[in-house]
């Protein structure tokens, strides 16, 4: 059997893009969809034009037109939606609702990836508001894919590197620490550090494979498996410096939310999840 056609919802965003070139990478005939509710975002519309040089099929689609919506998706035979969940950057969980429906319609489609790739919503219900906004309507997306009965994989890849490593997992920054380091509790409580880019390819790879078909594929490797106070021993290692190290504990850390702005809360909550 030949390669699957893709087709890429948000492809122009942080996992997005990573997806769409990691499909072209593996020989997929990729289609990414152009919305047109880019506007004058000509930072999207460049990816998207870098895209099309690159071999991949421009879409014309808007979750607000169904019918084309749905036309799109008759195209390809996997859908792979990367739309963002958090607040610092756009929220658009359930938007993804109406593409649920659109793949209910066209009947074509032998797998489904929705926006997942971080935490596994199902085993996040202990999470505190604002941060298990995400996770709840996640959850909302799993149940409309499964009782459409759609062929579904869905990824979890834990921690962005790009987020969580190079910021020695720090909150509201993204460099690391030069003198001194905040550790959540005693540090030791391990994650799953992922590079964005594996993440990608991953997900590529399972599209095609039948272990993965109506399956949560979690992506762990056990090099990447850290603790806090393990990565930033590596850092030390790597600059010969030494960090002063402050314990925050849990309560301190909810304390620390009161009084915050919304979005301010959001990250806090989840990054720390």
């Amino acid at each position: 059997m030949g390669k699957s056609k893709v087709l890429v919802v948000g492809g122009t965003g942080y996992i997005g893009r990573r997806i769409v070139k990691a499909s072209l990478a593996e020989g997929h005939e990729t289609y990414v969809l152009q919305r047109p509710e880019i506007g004058l975002d000509i930072e999207k519309l460049e990816t998207l034009l870098s895209f099309k040089r690159q071999g991949a099929h421009l879409i014309e689609g808007s979750f607000n037109d169904h019918k084309r919506l749905v036309e799109a998706v008759k195209q390809v035979d996997v859908v792979i939606c990367t739309m963002s969940g958090v607040h610092f950057r756009s929220h658009n969980l359930l938007l993804q609702l109406k593409l649920v429906d659109a793949i209910k319609e066209a009947g074509n489609v032998k797998r489904f990836f929705p926006s997942e790739f971080g935490m596994d919503p199902s085993r996040m219900g202990h999470a505190l508001e604002p941060g298990r906004v995400s996770f709840d309507e996640k959850m909302a997306v799993r149940k409309a894919i499964e009782d459409a009965n759609i062929p579904f994989t869905y990824v979890v890849a834990n921690c962005f590197a790009g987020y969580f490593v190079g910021n020695l997992s720090q909150l509201e920054r993204l460099t690391p620490p030069k003198d001194k380091v905040f550790l959540y509790g005693d540090g030791n409580v391990k994650a799953v550090y992922m590079d964005e880019n594996d993440v990608a390819t991953y997900t590529i790879k399972a599209i095609d494979d039948p272990r993965t078909l109506n399956k949560t594929l979690y992506i762990r490797p056990p090099d990447n498996i850290l603790a806090q106070s393990q990565l930033i021993q590596k850092w030390e290692t790597l600059t010969g410096r030494k960090l002063q190290k402050i314990s925050i504990s849990a309560d301190d850390f909810l304390a620390s939310m009161k009084g915050k702005e919304y979005v301010c809360m959001y990250v806090c909550m989840y990054v720390c999840m």
